[in-house]
């Protein structure tokens, strides 16, 4: 029976390799601590803001970077779910891009390995006071996807038919993420339920290669076609781009998730409202239930 779902460890066999470890007494500080289901009390690591005060977006975006950096170390129930943050193995991408001027194209990406996000920097961090979604400023110095494609179609004319292995690397990535949520209660406290994500980026380079591009018929013809999306990586890039984007949106959205659900929002935002207070009594009811 296989052990990973879209390409991760479940969280069962996390779990049973965690316990391994802290019974051989391992000190892995970040995997030996007990998973709960969300945390009651603020931890030392999160600072607290205070949205109707002066200065909260400066307080905010240092909030999420320790976030962040925490998250590199290590919070179990998020490695419980998505193993490592950097390098982390992210869900399977089915593309499809019909009748572009740079690129038709079907692509199947799988086994898929994101390196880079342990270097994010957290530029800006502002929380609307109407709805209490993000806008979320991140940069990247560099972000690399690893794993194995199966794809057909064209590119900037080229006809393409092939699977192997894919990398593709950027440089200088800035990404402006947009996120909706919906406050919810639970256990006393305020929630962030994250409903959806919307990623804008900015790059300075892109980089990569397909393996066994045409199936192998030609190692020659492989190589130049990579150095011609290489050389016109601007075009390609725009061809791919929709791909690159639902990547880290999958990523974001999926890590945002996990942690929003598990870390209050009082705890970032502490004067936040609650879900009966923003949306009236019968509303926040009736999307408890629904």
């Amino acid at each position: 029976m296989s052990s990973t779902r879209n390409g991760r460890r479940s969280p069962r066999i996390w779990g049973v390799i965690i316990a391994i470890l802290c019974l051989n007494g391992i000190a892995l500080v970040m995997a030996c601590v007990s998973a709960v289901a969300f945390y009651t009390e603020k931890p030392a690591f999160l600072p607290s803001c205070r949205i109707y005060e002066p200065g909260f977006t400066k307080c905010s975006t240092n909030s999420i970077q320790k976030l962040l950096d925490q998250l590199n170390i290590g919070i179990p129930e998020v490695v419980e779910r998505f193993g490592p943050f950097d390098p982390m193995r992210v869900r399977d991408i089915v593309f499809k891009q019909d009748n572009n001027e740079v690129a038709t194209i079907r692509a199947n990406l799988t086994e898929l390995v994101v390196k880079g996000f342990a270097k994010t920097k957290v530029k800006e961090s502002r929380v609307s006071k109407k709805d209490f979604g993000w806008q979320t400023k991140i940069f990247l110095p560099k972000m690399r996807l690893d794993g194995k494609y199966e794809m057909a179609g064209r590119i900037l004319l080229i006809p393409l038919s092939g699977s192997g292995k894919i990398f593709i690397e950027i440089d200088d990535l800035d990404i402006l993420l947009l996120t909706k949520t919906r406050l919810y209660e639970k256990g006393g406290f305020t929630f962030d339920n994250v409903t959806a994500v919307r990623a804008q980026l900015n790059l300075t380079k892109v980089r990569t290669y397909l393996d066994n591009l045409f199936n192998g018929r030609s190692k020659e013809v492989e190589r130049s076609t990579n150095q011609f999306f290489n050389d016109n990586w601007r075009d390609f890039y725009e061809a791919l781009k929709p791909l690159i984007v639902e990547t880290v949106e999958n990523i974001l959205f999926d890590v945002m998730s996990t942690v929003f659900h598990l870390i209050p929002a009082n705890f970032f935002v502490e004067d936040i409202p609650t879900p009966q207070q923003l949306y009236g009594p019968k509303e926040a009811v009736a999307k408890k239930h629904s």
